[in-house]
């Protein structure tokens, strides 16, 4: 998960305890389910940032969708991400 400044790539402000998501190339407004593979927690993020630019690493998600995923301590966690609607 992640915690940054006060604006995302798409210029909103950034609310940490939102189901939001940074992404590399899909389209903002995409909406992700993301599902913790150790217990099947799912939740919908809506990508509104860019990133991540750690390697290895394809998605961050707020502060918010890591403490309902139960990742918040563990910083990462191996998710499936299902691709539900793309904004254009």
């Amino acid at each position: 998960w992640y915690m940054h400044g006060s604006k995302t790539a798409n210029g909103e402000k950034f609310n940490p305890n939102g189901y939001t998501a940074a992404h590399k190339t899909l389209p903002f407004g995409t909406l992700l389910r993301v599902t913790n593979q150790d217990d099947n927690r799912s939740i919908v993020v809506r990508v509104n940032d860019r990133g991540p630019f750690t390697k290895g690493v394809d998605l961050d998600i707020s502060k918010g969708g890591a403490r309902e995923l139960g990742i918040l301590l563990q910083g990462r966690a191996k998710v499936r991400v299902e691709q539900l609607i793309t904004s254009r």
